[in-house]
């Protein structure tokens, strides 16, 4: 069936970098475009990175454009989120999804496009 587990959060300084990883099981990766989203305490999900399917476009919202970089490795069936410059804003559990449809990243951004969810890492960014 198909899974999506997320590993790499932790605790990190303020401008410190961390990597995040999702492992996709159970489809074909290269189909399907993967976003990551994250969620701080009281606050909505919000997606943060998508990466598309095939041509690998990436898109990343204003609060993380500049700092945080989306890859995808098909042949490992990994997708990464790179996060460098990390300020204490960025503490939050963070998750990856995959979207239902086949293709690009779309409105990446509505939580109804997706249609399998990890379980979530925490980060945390404090002194």
């Amino acid at each position: 069936q198909v899974q999506l587990v997320e590993s790499g959060g932790g605790l990190v300084q303020p401008g410190g970098s961390l990597r995040l990883s999702c492992a996709a099981s159970g489809f074909t990766l290269d189909y399907y475009a993967i976003t990551w989203f994250r969620q701080a305490p009281g606050k909505e999900r919000e997606g943060i990175s998508c990466i598309s399917s095939s041509d690998g476009r990436q898109y990343y919202a204003d609060s993380v454009a500049g700092r945080f970089t989306i890859s995808r490795d098909n042949a490992t069936n990994t997708v990464y989120l790179q996060m460098d410059s990390l300020i204490p804003g960025d503490t939050a559990v963070y998750y990856c999804a995959k979207k239902a449809r086949r293709g690009g990243c779309g409105q990446y951004r509505m939580i109804r496009e997706y249609n399998y969810w990890g379980q979530g890492t925490q980060v945390t960014v404090s002194s």
